[in-house]
């Protein structure tokens, strides 16, 4: 008998349901007419022990037991899932071949292996355990999936990955917050102090650039324009760019701040006659932007129709279990396997049939075209978000499921159009020895940029969230031709605080953490694409902030609370800023493709840890004076969600809990 392990009931019925009939229902599984089992997982059925597991002492929070890291690590089963358990572990008994069947990702990679290495699966059963990686829920896919097989243990770095992911959010959440929370009742702070391997650094960039606002002030700031004219009577304009003789008089980033010289320039050139120095012409050319990731997805809504990261999150999951309209959505991948370009006419097709409106009156995608996208050595358990090839019925849809799949849909048309192309044009213009320039850009063909229409009426912003550009145009010119200088302007402008962080910033800076990471040396190591947390934990992450009181919404603008600025401020700096945790979060990336070992990630993390307590209670959170708790978040706060993402410990009664990233 072949058993399959699913994460959860959804995905185990879309198994179920191209296996050999009739089917018969049992509880927890269902069999197929060949005897074939398909079982689920229900996200996570075991869960880290309790500090209390290690030594019954632990139960009580003092500051002498920190750091408390445990010699041999113990999971137990969730109280409400042990009868899932129970049901697998007589399947797996049963089974003659074991298959997990989790989500494609490493979160749920872990899930069925712990559950496979808890009930005792050893030898040639566990040797032979194979591995399914379904992205699509349609009976098709999951059949194509059935006969694509891998070996489970191929996956074992990415389980690794997860676990070590795992046990270093435990051990640092519930040794940070019992020191802080410790430390923070000495100085009168009633409330549990939430620190998190991901979390806090997140809540630290937020109370950063709030301060930075804060404590902004604007100055003036002075530039020209030069007004021409170019026979026959074509006017345009001009940028004043000034020389290394006006530095004196500029600040670091290259802006004016005399009046008096902008003045000068004014007077110097208006009714003078102008000269055209140089001339650059070049044809350019933009590729179409790449399927979706699943944070790429979020940012782009959020911009676009202002919706919160978890929103995105919980309507790619309908669409993806309920409706089957788009592949699994928990990517974090924005390629596809060659292999996947061959069914692009059929899912064409499909987005044609059920959301026409995407390529009406422009031209037709030609799915011969093959994008960048395609391209397996960036493919491994899961590809990019993209349509199934089942019609879409857009009216059974919410407004929120119709958005996020026309934007997917929208999205992987582009890769069956060719580049938007452009002429640019730079114009450098002499006038009384100063140095003026203008830049022109003329369409010369539209591409993909032409599945933009439908959208430029509800936004302003583009399928890649770039802000449209306007198409500058200026007259036929010639180096050395004479122009006129009408007259010269002087703007006077202001300098600007940085924005407050809004669902698509924090999501953006989340995932290109190197932009925020101040180590030079660590900056070295991370790629641009380094973020903190997983696509399945980010929207968790956020919405833990504002659940537990840190972060609170100011219309479309996130902003830290008291609370959050005095944890911050408390905290060492290192533990607020991404530096270590991007880091880390690296190490785990290299940890799935074997390039890094387990215990090269976990022994600086715990040398790491014992500096922070240590730094703990040698000083007092005196930034929490006078500040007042919350109220205490819900237990429902941190419990695993359906899949991935939060933490499953449970609250003890009447005592505060350490909690998670």
């Amino acid at each position: 008998m072949i058993l399959y392990i699913a994460e959860k009931p959804s995905l185990g019925r879309a198994i179920a349901d191209v296996l050999p009939k009739p089917l018969k229902k049992g509880e927890g599984f269902i069999r197929a007419a060949n005897g074939d089992c398909v079982s689920w997982c229900v996200g996570h059925l075991l869960e880290q022990a309790e500090p209390d597991a290690y030594a019954p002492e632990y139960k009580s929070w003092k500051f002498e037991h920190l750091p408390i890291v445990p010699d041999v690590w113990k999971m137990k089963p969730k109280y409400k899932m042990r009868g899932q358990i129970s049901v697998l572990r007589g399947l797996v008994k049963e089974a003659t071949q074991l298959v997990n069947a989790g989500d494609p990702d490493r979160e749920g990679q872990l899930l069925v292996d712990e559950i496979i290495a808890h009930l005792g699966v050893k030898g040639a059963k566990l040797a032979q355990a194979k591995r399914l990686l379904i992205s699509d829920l349609n009976p098709q896919a999951v059949k194509r999936a059935l006969g694509q097989l891998r070996l489970n243990r191929e996956f074992i770095p990415l389980s690794t990955s997860a676990l070590a992911r795992s046990r270093a959010d435990w051990l640092y959440g519930m040794n940070m917050t019992r020191a802080y929370t410790i430390q923070g009742r000495k100085v009168g702070y009633q409330g549990v102090l939430s620190v998190g391997r991901v979390q806090t650094p997140i809540l630290g960039l937020v109370v950063r650039r709030d301060e930075e606002i804060a404590n902004f002030v604007s100055k003036p700031f002075f530039e020209v324009l030069a007004h021409l004219t170019a026979e026959p009577q074509q006017t345009f304009t001009a940028k004043w760019q000034p020389s290394e003789a006006c530095q004196p008089y500029m600040d670091e980033d290259g802006r004016v701040l005399s009046k008096g010289l902008a003045q000068n320039v004014v007077g110097r050139i208006s009714g003078q006659q102008a000269t055209v120095e140089k001339i650059a012409a070049q044809d350019k050319k933009q590729n179409a932007p790449l399927p979706y990731n699943l944070s790429n997805l979020q940012i782009d809504a959020a911009k676009r129709f202002g919706m919160s990261a978890k929103t995105v999150l919980d309507t790619c999951q309908s669409l993806y279990e309920r409706h089957k309209l788009i592949t699994y959505p928990r990517s974090d991948s924005r390629y596809l396997p060659q292999e996947q370009h061959a069914m692009a006419p059929s899912v064409i097709s499909t987005v044609n049939k059920g959301a026409p409106e995407l390529t009406q009156g422009i031209d037709a995608p030609n799915a011969k075209l093959k994008s960048k996208a395609w391209n397996d050595k960036k493919v491994d358990a899961h590809h990019a978000i993209i349509p199934t090839e089942k019609v879409a019925n857009l009216s059974s849809l919410s407004p929120a499921e119709k958005q996020i799949y026309l934007q997917v849909a929208r999205q992987y048309l582009m890769q069956f159009y060719d580049a938007y192309q452009y002429k640019e044009t730079v114009v450098e213009i002499i006038i009384a020895g100063g140095l003026f320039k203008t830049k022109a850009k003329q369409e010369t063909a539209k591409g993909w940029k032409q599945l933009l229409k439908q959208s430029k009426a509800n936004s302003n912003v583009e399928a890649n969230g770039q802000d449209e550009e306007e198409l500058a145009t200026i007259p036929p010119l010639t180096k050395g031709q004479i122009l006129s200088c009408d007259r010269g302007e002087l703007l006077e402008k202001q300098t600007q605080p940085p924005k407050h962080f809004t669902d698509a910033t924090l999501l953006s800076a989340m995932t290109g953490i190197s932009r925020f990471v101040t180590d030079p040396e660590i900056r070295k190591i991370l790629k641009d694409t380094d973020g903190l947390g997983t696509e399945a934990t980010r929207a968790g992450i956020i919405e833990l902030l504002f659940k537990r009181s840190f972060l609170i919404r100011q219309g479309k603008t996130i902003v830290a609370t008291d609370v959050g600025k005095g944890l911050i401020n408390s905290l060492p700096h290192s533990a607020t800023t991404p530096d270590m945790t991007a880091l880390w979060e690296n190490n785990l990336d290299s940890m799935s493709r074997k390039e890094t070992q387990y215990q090269a990630f976990m022994q600086p993390l715990i040398s790491k840890l014992d500096e922070l307590i240590t730094q703990a209670g040698s000083v007092l959170p005196t930034a929490l004076q006078g500040v007042k708790s919350p109220a205490p978040f819900k237990k429902k706060s941190y419990a695993r969600k359906g899949s991935k993402g939060q933490s499953t410990a449970k609250k003890p009664a009447r005592k505060p809990r350490a909690v998670k990233s």
